[in-house]
């Protein structure tokens, strides 16, 4: 076994690796960019290598420097983690010339796998179903449009080194065809340097399903199951779980057995998935197979009590795999929500800055988190924006996905946008709960975007339950201050009004121990909690039922997150909310005459000035947030009046670009 392993990533997926590498007894060297010198994983691991500036193909993406680094710490292994250098063919070919083991697949396993079309050609000459499509060079349009027809509409074109979902199009006549084909080939060209497409069948309704494979360097290859990754936004997952609500057991073992055919067939070692789409009939076809650690690993070591790491650490020593087709069980059932920052409401654009309050559930057996980051650190601009993985277990589907919303709700994060709102409001859709999931999901659920969910009358009647309690909780505190005068002290109280969105629900309130009974439209709902004035996270049982609601300060009452949705409520006397509603309402400022950022960013260039007309849809501005290009373009036809901000100025979120007249 490997006495010292190196990390060549960062992040959560870093810090995972490090923390199976310390349970087996195993030294670790981290490296780092200049932006990550002060980062969790650095601090986890024994030793810590700088490998140069912030961008990742100045440090994370250069081989030399990560081999050096092998050189200088005697590290005898490197783990690649996923993404970075982790499926580059020429990354354990380097490291081979300088005697160091790469904890993966041998190379030719990696390029087989690397190219779509090649690996569609073996998998088909494998005996794996794939999809109907056309795998040759295409030329021309007018080619493009005859295999689209022989096929039949609708098709996928998609770029043969592809990922993460740039240079697909679907095309369902002649002319989508075109216009296709030449976006995917452009899209394909700069972002992976390789403009060749191919063309297969769209398969309607699909569903994305995957297998976990493992394979020694002793021929020896099991499946693991599966994971369904169908909830996916702009083809980037975003749930996934283990095992699948659609699969029977006769299509996971074809699917299976088909993935370590496939394995075999490329002399695969280590751990590695292989995609599959999978229809409504359970038709399922080969998409691609990943030769790393999936992000959505943890889902399988739930259901299997597997530490995937552990095994790939041990393949790569050479050790036989320990255990037989037969001896793999899948118990109970697994949920993981990947926890971005970015903002739902603004189009899921990144958000970046400091985590001014960092929480995580309190420890739960049935929670687990994989993150990196803590309160007081920094989301950077340029690197992925994922703050953690939250994966739930449970003996059933149902009870995994309670666990999920309650630690959903309990999960406090400040300081930069972020995406739990809307994981809640996936994970309490019904559709969700029903199983009836596909990759078109969010886009059919969510067409006009994501917008806090609207709760029914019972969810409305907790949260002002809740909110009376509290209330109830504040008094009772305050009876007991000191400085009193006798005879004058503060007198308990039982009649309120919770004040939400300017709508009033009067309730009565009787301390209990431990909590207090409040009656809201006639209904008596038992509140009990442990929850203290100035606690931001309230956690107890409303009507039997276990809570998390998240506070925070708004005006002369709080703001209540629960359950994917925000709501501010103000506790008030009856008098004082009769008086309330005589208050004007404030208007927000109309500011329709200005392009503000939609996102904190470095302002690249300003395509105007002062006096020019502008015509709808015409480029206003350029900015850069994660390393990604964002162009602004005019509303309206408009004058420009003012230009508020020059290239190269840093940008906050609706910081005024240009004013118009």
């Amino acid at each position: 076994m490997f006495e010292k392993i190196l990390i060549a990533n960062r992040g959560e997926i870093a810090c995972r690796v490090i923390k199976t590498a310390r349970r087996m007894g195993i030294r670790t060297v981290a490296v780092h960019s200049e932006a990550d010198a002060g980062a969790l994983h650095v601090e986890m691991a024994d030793e810590a290598v700088a490998i140069g500036p912030a961008p990742s193909a100045q440090s994370y993406l250069v081989m030399d420097r990560i081999v050096e680094a092998c050189r200088a710490t005697g590290a005898q292994a490197v783990h690649p983690g996923y993404g970075f250098l982790s499926e580059k063919e020429a990354f354990p070919r380097a490291l081979a010339a300088a005697g160091v083991t790469f904890i993966g697949p041998g190379p030719d396993a990696i390029a087989a796998m690397g190219d779509k079309i090649e690996s569609k050609k073996l998998a088909r000459a494998a005996g794996v179903s794939t999809v109907p499509g056309y795998l040759g060079d295409i030329a021309t349009e007018e080619e493009a449009i005859r295999i689209a027809r022989e096929i039949g509409y609708p098709v996928m074109i998609k770029a043969s080194a592809g990922g993460g979902g740039k240079g697909m199009r679907i095309a369902r006549d002649d002319q989508e065809t075109r216009d296709g084909l030449r976006s995917a080939r452009n899209e394909a060209r700069s972002s992976f340097g390789d403009e060749r497409v191919f063309i297969e069948k769209y398969v309607t309704q699909p569903r994305h399903i995957e297998i976990q494979v493992l394979a020694d360097t002793h021929g020896n290859a099991v499946y693991l199951g599966e994971r369904e990754c169908s909830i996916q936004r702009r083809h980037q997952k975003v749930i996934e779980e283990a095992p699948s609500p659609f699969l029977d057991e006769a299509t996971r073992r074809a699917m299976g057995e088909q993935a370590v055919q496939l394995a075999k067939a490329v002399g695969y070692s280590s751990a590695g998935t292989v995609e599959f789409i999978v229809d409504a009939a359970r038709n399922f076809y080969f998409l691609e197979m990943n030769t790393r650690l999936q992000v959505e690993h943890p889902v399988t070591e739930l259901v299997t009590g597997l530490d995937l790491v552990e095994l790939m650490i041990r393949i790569a020593a050479g050790e036989r795999l320990p255990f037989r087709q037969e001896d793999v069980r899948l118990c109970g059932w697994a949920i993981e929500a990947r926890v971005y920052a970015e903002d739902p409401k603004r189009n899921f654009l990144p958000s970046i800055g400091r985590l001014t309050r960092y929480r995580p559930p309190a420890h739960d057996p049935a929670v687990r988190i994989d993150t990196a980051v803590a309160e007081g650190g920094e989301i950077s601009m340029y690197y992925d924006p994922m703050i953690a993985k939250l994966i739930t277990a449970g003996p059933d589907r149902a009870t995994a996905t309670k666990a999920m919303l309650r630690a959903l709700d309990a999960f406090q994060i400040r300081g930069v946008e972020h995406n739990i709102p809307f994981l809640a409001a996936l994970m309490a859709h019904p559709r969700f709960a029903e199983g009836r999931l596909t990759t078109n999901f969010i886009a059919e659920e969510f067409p006009d975007g994501f917008r806090s969910r609207d709760l029914d009358a019972d969810g409305v009647r907790a949260l002002v339950a809740v909110a009376a309690a509290m209330q109830a909780r504040r008094e009772d505190q305050a009876r007991t201050l000191s400085g009193q005068m006798p005879g004058q002290g503060r007198r308990p109280r039982t009649d309120w009004v919770v004040r939400i969105d300017r709508t009033n629900h009067p309730v009565r309130v009787t301390a209990t121990d431990g909590g207090a009974d409040v009656v809201v439209d006639g209904r008596t709902i038992a509140v009990r909690s442990v929850w203290a004035p100035g606690d931001t996270l309230w956690t107890g049982t409303v009507a039997g039922e276990t809570v998390a609601v998240q506070i925070d300060p708004a005006g002369i009452g709080c703001r209540l997150i629960h359950g994917g949705t925000v709501i501010e409520a103000a506790v008030l006397e009856p008098r004082a909310a009769t008086l309330a509603d005589l208050m004007p309402v404030k208007v927000p400022p109309d500011l329709s005459r200005f392009l503000l950022s939609p996102m904190p960013g470095l302002l690249v260039s300003v395509a105007v000035k002062p006096g020019d007309e502008v015509k709808a849809g015409q480029e206003l501005a350029v900015v850069e947030a994660m390393k990604m290009e964002n162009i602004l373009r005019a509303d309206a036809d408009a004058v420009v009046a003012k230009v508020h901000a020059a290239a190269g100025d840093s940008l906050a979120v609706d910081q005024p670009i240009v004013e118009f007249a």
